[in-house]
């Protein structure tokens, strides 16, 4: 066939657990894709249960339900071929990408790699595929993969280029870090040259718990030319044509692969050949959609907020509750929420106590005006003074410590939570990943919550994310004063722990990097600061398991990433 083939990739925002609400949004994307005259859609890595479905893939009732889902849809799947990733039971489980075509599934290819690392746990569940396999599409020999398994240099892609396809497609589940979809988009565009192949990726989107998919759907050529993308962060129908003799001519003057090909000859399924239509398209697709890219701020700030949205609205919350300390935490969070979700379903609350200054209790309502948000002042020195009375007889001639402050941080959790019980409402928490780092919190205090919105964000993030979402919307001495909880008289942050300038550049290197004192030394950090940080982390370890989720954005975030004993000897 020397016509293009035109091709829809639905980035869809799919619910975990949610089969019915999965299954009527692929239906809807395998017919907005046939209208526009795609012969192939493609949907995502297990579109049909959410990813990832973790602990739901042991129940055999769960995986009963899934394909029959699928068989409905395969019944609407007419005038188009379409690819969707759901969890095949056979003899075992595996991670597939049904085909279906002309009202029935026809085939599935099963995953050949296996993520088990980070916040993969596939081996748990699932079985590896065989091996590559391909379709034909209206003449067109298409090659099938799942996630990893372009990740993988070599099989199946590869192979599959070398049996004839002259696209590969690749349902994905990717999650998001900083800066990956630009990662991702350089690794395609590498297979798509090493191979002369057309690659067309789809992805996921939307936000898991801790976890957020980007969207950030990409059709390359053959020689690895971005020829569509989707936007970041958002639901979308990429459509694009693909010239599938451009291929093959670039092969033909490329005579390194022909060994190779013959080769896998015998190594490559052939799942099916579908005819979808008989002549090419009555109108060309015009144009294709290259969506730019965010900027790096922007892109965090858009994953925040798409994971804050879904978290609250996936686990059916109306409306939300934080306290606004005149921080810039505090108000990062609260920009996040209201962009999430609207300032109506957004309420935020002051707890003064006697050594809340007056800027930060002037910034707090300020900004919650600025905002539009429902605003409470609860004063919490009546509670103070509460604890005291009935601790004197035990505490004696003590002198006030950190027990005092910590006591301060628990009554404004405590009041956090009793308005999330009355009204029903979620609470968000406001510490930041370079605290949570180095157990600078309160356990059942300001850690008390439902959903940590920037437990992965490191401080100094915290301010260019602050920036970037201003708008006019936060008072400047937000971001100029020096941090402080504000649980003593003239309390800093910077009286606890290093500038958050080098606080920062050792957490990067000891928890993101692996890297032990010696080495962070040698990177110019200090000795002294770096003994200590190292101390902290360490100890921290217990407070972190007992926190709430919150959204990934670094690397290495806390629970699903980076995982060390609580009981543990070792240091540095």
């Amino acid at each position: 066939m020397t016509a293009p083939l035109r091709i829809a990739l639905a980035q869809c925002n799919a619910v975990v657990g949610d089969i019915p609400g999965n299954e009527a949004t692929i239906a809807e994307a395998i017919t907005r894709a046939r209208e526009a005259g795609a012969q192939l859609v493609v949907l995502p890595e297990l579109a049909l249960t959410g990813y990832p479905p973790e602990d739901l893939l042991l129940k055999e009732h769960f995986l009963r339900d899934a394909r029959a889902a699928l068989g409905r849809i395969a019944a609407e799947a007419r005038e188009i071929v379409a690819l969707v990733g759901y969890p095949e039971r056979a003899e075992d489980v595996y991670n597939a990408a049904g085909v279906l075509a002309a009202g029935a599934v026809r085939a599935s290819y099963r995953k050949v790699h296996l993520p088990n690392y980070g916040v993969f746990d596939e081996l748990r569940y699932f079985q590896s595929g065989p091996g590559p396999a391909t379709i034909e599409v209206d003449g067109v020999t298409v090659g099938l993969t799942v996630c990893e398994d372009i990740w993988q240099p070599g099989p199946p892609l590869a192979a599959e280029a070398l049996a004839g396809a002259r696209v590969v497609v690749n349902l994905s589940a990717s999650p998001y870090d900083a800066g990956k979809g630009a990662r991702r988009e350089q690794m395609i565009a590498q297979r798509a040259r090493d191979s002369l192949v057309a690659v067309a990726f789809c992805g996921l989107v939307g936000g898991q718990d801790e976890l957020v998919f980007d969207g950030h759907s990409v059709v390359v050529d053959h020689k690895g030319t971005v020829i569509a993308r989707a936007p970041q962060f958002t639901e979308a129908l990429l459509l694009a044509e693909i010239d599938p003799v451009a291929a093959g001519s670039a092969r033909l003057r490329d005579t390194r692969q022909r060994p190779a090909a013959r080769q896998v000859e015998d190594d490559v399924a052939r799942l099916g050949s579908f005819t979808v239509r008989e002549r090419p398209a009555d109108a060309p697709l015009g144009d294709h959609e290259i969506v730019p890219l965010l900027g790096p701020d922007a892109e965090v700030y858009a994953a925040l907020v798409l994971g804050t949205r879904d978290y609250v609205t996936k686990n059916g919350f109306e409306h939300v509750v934080l306290g606004l300390s005149g921080g810039v935490d505090s108000t990062l969070v609260a920009l996040v929420a209201v962009d999430a979700l609207g300032a109506d379903r957004v309420t935020c609350v002051t707890m003064p106590s006697p050594y809340s200054s007056q800027g930060t209790l002037a910034d707090a309502r300020t900004l919650a005006a600025n905002l539009g948000t429902e605003l409470l002042e609860l004063a919490i020195d009546p509670m103070m003074r509460g604890f005291d009375g009935a601790l004197a007889g035990v505490f004696g001639d003590r002198e006030p410590d950190i027990t005092e402050e910590n006591l301060q941080a628990r009554i404004r959790g405590n009041l956090l939570m009793a308005l999330s019980n009355k009204f029903g409402w979620l609470v968000l928490t406001t510490g930041n990943k370079s605290e949570m780092s180095v157990g600078y919190s309160t356990l059942y205090g300001d850690s008390a919550g439902g959903f940590a919105v920037i437990k992965d964000v490191p401080k100094l993030l915290v301010y260019r994310l602050t920036a970037h979402a201003d708008g006019g919307r936060v008072p400047a001495s937000v971001v100029t004063r020096a941090p402080s909880a504000e649980l003593r008289p003239d309390q800093r942050d910077a009286d606890s722990l290093p500038p958050y300038e080098i606080l920062d550049a050792i957490l990067l290197g000891y928890v993101e990097d692996d890297l032990g004192a010696e080495q962070l030394v040698a990177r110019g950090l200090p000795a002294d600061d770096v003994e200590r940080v190292i101390g902290l982390v360490d100890l921290a370890e217990y407070k972190r398991r007992q926190q709430p989720p919150g959204i990934k954005i670094t690397t290495r975030a806390f629970g699903r990433d980076r995982r060390v004993p609580i009981t543990n000897r070792y240091r540095g």
